[in-house]
């Protein structure tokens, strides 16, 4: 039985720059890049050298801690560079695109095998690393046995993709093959979050799953939302969850029997002079979506949204899990008492600027954080945007103290970093609180193992 949700708290970020519904054909970039930081706790091994060939589906590298766990490559090629930081730390293994051959896994029925069987035919192909759990916001566990299995539907981020136009663009057999794999994965139910606006046929009309909708600001599309207010997670518990784009990855592998991490993104922001959607690849390098497509010198590529995504250089590679490439001018300039000014054209949570008297204005926000670090005090911001029971300046504040047991009494294993972006935003301190978040969650890896 569906449930209507409705969330009062959080905050909507007007922003310029929405990718128009419009689909660019697939353009195959040189390379594409797997990055191990995409992926948080994984220490990779790996199973490739440069110069070594691969095929889509061939393994690069490995989880050390659970050999099992595969990353392989998502295009067939040449293995061109291993690139490593400090102390040798792998950041990106990268391959150049050549041909256009697959490792074949085999088709396969999912609702004729049994978990276990499933379980080894998305490990081998690599696709395992796309299912998450809570708490710890990490790959999941093969090893574990979900109590259930999120999907969310829609994106409420600023600039997201719209998933309703997206999937009408993929195959409906395989989003509906994908979500029987899921259910093959738990004994639990496998739960669909979609948005109250969401008006796609083959979303609404999903088979064998439980549909929730959900009305409200930005983070009711965060998939930590959802699992908060349907099945949230206690000691103990582990809850799985899967992109909507992998879904039908995964519907593929057993449809075709081959890993082809299709991905279509959104090319968004206000420095995109024409913001769209393409079709591409996981890892994909981004200078062939972007050719002749930005407006100005002095940008900033994100992958990913810009409350969560990561910065990336103008060769860089997409992240893993990311359905958006936001480009928005770097903000790297000096205000002269800019708190005094009006501020029109600055967006404000707390109405420091004139801008609440133009609710539907939309913005060019850069990425100035107009002022550096600040004492870290208590304003009852972050509980206004935060659709979830949980108190965030006392977490965060038992994080800082890592205070184990006080961390586990306010809510650890239900949040990810993800879910206090906003918090971070609106901070009139300028913590980073994504980062402390983070923090909170590698301690109770460390203390739980």
């Amino acid at each position: 039985m569906s449930k209507q949700i409705k969330l009062r708290k959080g905050l909507d970020i007007r922003m310029k720059g929405k990718a128009d519904n419009i689909l660019i054909p697939e353009e195959r970039p040189g390379k594409y890049g797997i990055k191990p930081v995409d992926f948080p706790g994984l220490v990779p091994k790996m199973s490739v050298r440069p110069g070594d060939k691969v095929k889509a589906g061939s393994p690069l590298f490995y989880n050390k801690h659970r050999p099992a766990v595969l990353f392989t490559s998502p295009v067939s090629g040449v293995v061109l560079d291993v690139v490593r930081g400090e102390k040798r730390k792998i950041l990106e293994v990268v391959v150049e695109a050549e041909g256009d051959s697959y490792e074949d896994f085999g088709k396969a029925n999912p609702e004729s095998l049994d978990r276990d069987a499933v379980k080894e035919k998305i490990l081998a192909a690599g696709l395992w690393p796309a299912l998450r759990q809570r708490p710890y916001n990490i790959v999941a566990n093969p090893e574990d046995n979900p109590k259930s299995i999120f999907v969310s539907g829609f994106d409420s981020a600023p600039l997201a993709a719209d998933y309703d136009f997206i999937i009408d663009q993929l195959p409906a057999e395989d989003y509906a093959t994908g979500l029987k794999v899921l259910q093959r994965l738990t004994d639990g139910r496998v739960h669909l979050g979609l948005s109250s606006d969401t008006v796609s046929e083959t979303l609404r009309k999903s088979g064998g799953v439980e549909i929730h909708y959900f009305s409200g600001p930005h983070p009711a599309g965060n998939v930590g939302v959802q699992i908060h207010h349907i099945d949230p997670v206690n000691k103990g518990e582990a809850v799985w969850y899967m992109n909507l784009q992998d879904v039908v990855t995964l519907g593929r592998l057993f449809n075709k029997g081959e890993y082809r991490p299709e991905r279509i993104i959104a090319v968004a922001g206000a420095e995109v002079k024409k913001p769209r959607y393409h079709r591409t690849r996981a890892g994909a390098e981004i200078s062939t979506i972007i050719k002749d497509n930005i407006a100005g010198d002095n940008v900033r590529y994100i992958s990913g949204n810009v409350l969560t995504g990561t910065a990336i250089k103008p060769v860089g590679f997409l992240g893993f899990y990311d359905s958006v490439l936001t480009v928005i001018t770097e903000g790297n300039y000096y205000e002269f008492f800019g708190w005094i000014m009006p501020g029109l054209k600055k967006f404000s949570f707390s109405r420091t600027f004139l801008t609440w008297l133009m609710p539907g204005k939309k913005y060019s926000l850069d990425t100035n954080m107009h002022g550096g670090d600040r004492a870290f005090v208590v304003t009852g911001y972050y509980e206004q945007v935060l659709p979830m029971d949980i108190y965030p300046m006392h977490l965060l504040k038992a994080i800082l103290a890592e205070d184990i047991d006080r961390m586990e009494q306010l809510g650890i294993y239900e949040v990810a970093a993800e879910d206090f972006a906003l918090c971070e935003f609106i901070c009139p301190s300028k913590v980073e609180v994504q980062s402390i978040i983070r923090k909170g969650l590698d301690m109770m890896i460390t203390e739980m193992s």
